[in-house]
């Protein structure tokens, strides 16, 4: 199969950023452009004093966005560097999964190449992983990056 345009969503992780590492070289190999996503999430806060939820939640945006900005210039810059075409996008949603899948049909994306951190036991079970939301949810591929197991 041949792709044309993979999603690569960041969370700023060490294993997100291996993980756009091996999505652009796919794509370089296959010739396909690249759209990175960081999905921010969305302000939240209760408080008594009005002005001190603008404050905050004027603090918060910033830093939401300056987060974004450096998780997706390391994608332009690592596309860049491999000669891949790439565009990038951040999106507000307290629900990853469905920013990214929403992103990956809007886009036109034949694949969604991601990091799973493969968080395992009674956490995993009960909380789920966004790579497992993606997984199931997704209309569009999913190849998921694994960090191979340390070693003992």
């Amino acid at each position: 199969m041949m792709f044309k345009h993979i999603l690569l969503p960041t969370d700023g992780s060490r294993l997100s950023e291996i993980a756009i590492f091996n999505g652009i070289e796919l794509a370089r190999q296959h010739g396909a452009r690249v759209t990175g996503l960081h999905a921010m999430p969305e302000f939240h806060l209760l408080s008594y004093r009005a002005a001190a939820i603008d404050e905050t939640r004027d603090h918060f945006a910033q830093d939401a966005q300056d987060h974004a900005q450096r998780y997706l210039d390391f994608v332009r810059r690592t596309a860049e560097e491999a000669r891949v075409e790439c565009a990038t996008v951040s999106e507000l949603s307290d629900h990853p999964h469905d920013a990214i899948c929403k992103a990956a049909r809007r886009l036109g994306c034949d694949l969604i190449l991601m990091a799973s951190h493969g968080k395992r036991g009674l956490i995993s079970a009960l909380l789920g992983s966004e790579t497992q939301r993606v997984l199931a949810h997704s209309e569009v591929p999913v190849l998921v990056w694994r960090a191979p197991p340390a070693s003992p």
